[in-house]
């Protein structure tokens, strides 16, 4: 089992190489800007064929109707 700082580092990793530095920064701030259920939202809405650039911006228009 990987340990917590590896998933940390795995997934910020995955994020910029596929949004860039500035942008993997600002799905961060925007998740972390909110109260936000990454889980509930998950179960209602991910897609596995939806990009990560869909999915930010699934999650984005999410927290603004909370």
């Amino acid at each position: 089992m990987k340990t917590d700082a590896i998933v940390k580092q795995e997934g910020m990793n995955a994020l910029i190489a596929k949004l860039g530095y500035v942008d993997a920064e600002r799905f961060i701030v925007l998740l972390s800007r909110e109260p936000f259920d990454y889980t509930k939202w998950r179960e209602q809405n991910l897609d596995d064929a939806e990009s990560v650039r869909e999915l930010s911006q699934k999650a984005m228009a999410y927290s603004k109707n909370l």
